[in-house]
Formats: C-alpha cells, structure tokens, sequence
C-alpha cells in the first residue's frame, strides 16, 4: 500500500523528497500539460528553470528551446500544450518554466527519488507508476506573484487530488485526503472551473483560452512521463 503526501511549491518539495521514493511535479497550467502532450508523440522534454540556463542546454543538446507564449511564431514551441504537438515523433524540446520546470529540475537533483510529471490528462498512468513505491509526495507547483512569491493554483491543487483519487488503495496525509476531496466535489465541473480559476482567466485573456481544454482533458493519456538522464520521456503503464 502507497502513503502519499501532498505540498506546496519549493519548499514543499524540499520537504517531501526527505522522505518519499517518488514524487509527481503538478503543474496543469501548463508545464505537466505539455509534458503529457509530448509524451504522446514521443517528445522528450528537458525542464530547466530559465530562458538562460536552457539555452545554454538547448545548444549542447541540440535541441530545441521552447519560446514564451508571448514571443512563439507559427511552428515554434513554447508552454503552449497545444504547440507540442508539432515536433517530429522522438525529437527533443528545453522547456524553461519558473514553476513546474524549475521544481523538476531541483527534484532530479536528489539521487533514489523517481520524478513524474502529472496533471489531470494522465493521472492514471502517474497514479499507476506511483503505486509501485511505498511512500510518494505529489507537489502543487502554484504560480507566481509579482514579488516571485508562490501564489496557490486551484488546478495544481486539483491536479494533486485527482492523482490522489486515482491512487485507490492509497494511504494519504490529511492534505492529500483533502486534495481529493476537493477534486471529487469538482469532478462534474471540471472544465468550467478551469476556465473560471485565475490562471484559466489569464490564459483566455492572452488568447490561449484553447491551453485551457487541453490540460481540462481528464484521462487523456494513457503515458505517465519519468524523469531520466535530465529528460521526461514517455513511460507506458500497465493498469
């Protein structure tokens, strides 16, 4: 039987990865997301915290450096879940995010612990290579405030719960207990209370209202992406 645990951001991370042999980096809005979508076309991603740091790995490897929402052309990718289905089948994306990218790559730092990324489009296929381990954390990796401070996402907190849900004969924490509680009484209404959360009002605002329906696909993937050798590649899970 699995126990589980469920925190928040950086230090949340720093705390679980004492005591767990596996940890889910949550980020729905959007770096799981586009993890997950690559997965399903073959695609490794390598997360890096900043535009800096993945360049520099991009042009070792390389690979290609995934732009800003804001700055990406036709053809280019960036956090955009959409624009990673683009790449050829088995080529290789930097992806630099402040959240989930940069809690991966802090996370791929502590030796013995398996990294995954989760969000609600593969939950069953992270909840599953999870089950294999008997103590895990999933982290709600949150945004960022204007002082780069963590600001708690409603969707990374659904995220974690429906992790958690999918986890069935798991034994949680009470934060985790609560985080599936939260994502049952949400289930129904899913996609419009991503739509309706802060992050989902922001990304509609900019015109990637279509990111939003993406990382809303519950139980889209059946691939569950692991961390290895400093890229998420696609795992396929036996249910």
């Amino acid at each position: 039987m699995t126990a589980v645990d469920v925190d928040w951001g950086e230090r949340g991370l720093a705390r679980l990865l004492d005591s767990v042999e596996a940890i889910a980096i949550v980020d729905v809005l959007s770096f799981s997301t586009c993890v997950s979508v690559a997965a399903d076309r073959g695609i490794a991603i390598y997360p890096v915290g900043s535009s800096r740091d993945g360049a520099d790995l991009a042009a070792r490897l390389g690979a290609r450096l995934a732009r800003r929402r804001t700055d990406a052309g036709p053809g280019d990718v960036s956090l955009s879940p959409a624009s990673l289905r683009s790449p050829s089948p088995g080529s290789a994306v930097v992806l630099p995010s402040p959240n989930g990218s940069a809690l991966s790559a802090l996370a791929s730092a502590r030796p013995g612990v398996a990294v995954y990324a989760g969000c609600l489009r593969n939950r069953r296929a992270v909840a599953t290579a999870l089950a294999g381990f008997s103590r895990v954390g999933i982290v709600a990796a949150g945004e960022r405030w204007p002082d780069d401070s963590l600001r708690p996402a409603i969707e990374d907190w659904l995220g974690a719960g429906a992790l958690v849900d999918a986890l069935a004969d798991a034994l949680p924490t009470a934060e985790a207990e609560l985080a599936r509680t939260s994502f049952r009484a949400a289930k129904a209404d899913l996609a419009r209370l991503m739509v309706d959360s802060l992050s989902g009002r922001e990304l509609t605002a900019e015109g990637h209202a279509g990111d939003v329906a993406v990382a809303a696909e519950l139980d889209g993937s059946d691939l569950a992406p692991r961390l290895t050798a400093g890229a998420y590649k696609p795992q396929a899970v036996r249910r």
